[in-house]
């Protein structure tokens, strides 16, 4: 015991003030060293240095502390994953979203929305133009059928039409370049799209706010109320009766029949709603809102605070398109649910690939995420969406069995088409999910808004349950 005493004195001796001797190579202690000969006035710019070094650091350190509570904050928010392929309509569910909980938010885009379906609408005509025009070229007077009438009963008064309705197309262009100035390019951008992260929404908001600015200072030709000329309000209200008449034609609806074409079962269709939009003082209702088309390039995060109780929601909306999938990957990680959208579209292909079903595409994709590891936690939820178009499709008396020949001799009928897709679903989510998961399917149409947002609200409240219980909250 003794000799343990003495040990620990030789020790503390050892480390005592008077046998510290200052470190002459220590190069901390260097730096912060006044040099020899120093003057005052180096010596204030030193101290000043020291300072402004100080002070540059705990903004780091605040810095990095506020991100790490914006982090953890973040961990505890609920976040969804909208997922299917390009048109499943992922965008007009994400509006229902926002209308159902954030309404505030909802309605103060309208502006935006407003030139957003004015060009849809434009979009729609440019479609049925190249139709119009198309069809007057092969029917000029030498095309003949075998009776000896011409192929076509488009008339002249078709050509007059479409000339008179050509300014919208430019006015499209313009605007769409604004919109994505990076490599525009009209023939293989045909629709009106944007990148994600690109702010497209300032852009949008500064170009129609310009419109409406007064005429004071301005270089464009302005109207006695200050629009510009070039605002497409006042071009589709001066196009509005040749619009409605070119569309209602029984000539060239019977052209379209021919040609198989169905524009209204196209994303952003509004030409029966061309009376309502196209006039000068048109306001958009939330339907029109909802529906509206805006193809949208890579991944785009939505941050919302329910209205109704505050929760913290991030919803990511990516390109559903085979070239962006896999950019899908970094956000599956820590997300609660993933919804994602099939339309029963067994008669339609991918705009990217011709020869690939838009159907088994979407049953291709839905096995994928079953399948991945990283989603194992999450829960799916099935959205049949566009019922309204299978509804449409089939009472025009297509065959299902034409396209999906295990379907065989089933009633074509809604529900027994519903029910067989659903059971495929249904199977593939129980043989290929890492760990036993419930399967959610929902029949939906995004553009009903209240049906939709009657079954958003279930899911919601699904999601929630399921994020408090991963949380040990309840």
């Amino acid at each position: 015991m003794a000799q343990t005493k003495s040990h620990s004195r030789s020790s503390l001796d050892r480390f005592s003030p008077v046998n510290l001797k200052p470190v002459q190579d220590d190069a901390w202690s260097n730096i912060f060293k006044p040099p020899p000969n120093e003057t005052a006035e180096e010596k204030r710019e030193r101290i000043a240095r020291q300072q402004e070094a100080q002070r540059v650091s705990r903004e780091i350190d605040e810095g990095i502390l506020e991100s790490k509570k914006l982090l953890d904050k973040k961990k505890k928010a609920i976040k969804v994953l909208l997922l299917g392929q390009a048109e499943s309509g992922k965008s007009t569910m994400l509006r229902n979203f926002q209308l159902a909980f954030c309404p505030t938010y909802f309605h103060g885009e309208a502006l935006i929305w407003k030139t957003i379906i004015q060009l849809n609408l434009i979009g729609s005509v440019k479609k049925l133009l190249s139709i119009v025009e198309d069809e007057l070229e092969i029917s000029g007077p030498r095309s003949r059928s075998p009776t000896g009438s011409t192929s076509s009963s488009l008339s002249d008064n078709h050509r007059r039409t479409r000339m008179r309705l050509l300014p919208l197309l430019s006015m499209e262009t313009n605007l769409t370049r604004q919109l994505l100035p990076e490599h525009y390019d009209p023939l293989r951008t045909p629709e009106i799209c944007v990148r994600a992260g690109s702010g497209w929404k300032t852009v949008l908001e500064k170009v129609t706010l310009e419109r409406r600015a007064l005429p004071t200072g301005q270089r464009r030709p302005m109207t006695n109320d200050g629009r510009s000329k070039d605002d497409p309000t006042l071009v589709l209200a001066a196009s509005k009766n040749d619009i409605i008449s070119l569309w209602e034609d029984e000539s060239v609806r019977e052209v379209l029949r021919r040609r198989g074409v169905r524009l209204e079962d196209s994303p952003g269709f509004f030409l029966n709603d061309t009376a309502r939009i196209a006039t000068v003082d048109y306001e958009p209702t939330e339907e029109h809102i909802v529906r509206a088309r805006l193809r949208t390039f890579g991944v785009e995060e939505h941050r919302f605070l329910q209205e109704s109780n505050g929760s913290e929601w991030y919803i990511y909306d990516v390109g559903g398109s085979r070239c962006m999938r896999p950019q899908w990957v970094p956000y599956f990680d820590d997300v609660q649910a993933i919804i994602f959208l099939a339309p029963l579209s067994f008669n339609q292909v991918l705009e990217e690939d011709r020869q690939v079903n838009r159907l088994e595409d979407s049953i291709y994709l839905w096995k994928e995420v079953c399948a991945n590891p990283l989603l194992a936690r999450a829960n799916i939820i099935l959205f049949l969406n566009k019922m309204d178009i299978l509804q449409k499709t089939l009472a025009a008396g297509i065959k299902v069995a034409t396209y999906v020949p295990s379907f065989g001799s089933t009633p074509n009928d809604v529900e027994n088409v519903t029910k067989y897709f659903k059971e495929k679903f249904r199977a593939y989510h129980k043989r290929l999910s890492p760990r036993p998961r419930t399967f959610f399917c929902h029949e939906t149409s995004a553009i009903d808004t209240k049906a939709t947002q009657a079954v958003l609200a279930g899911v919601r409240d699904g999601i929630l349950r399921h994020h408090l219980e991963e949380l040990n909250v309840i």
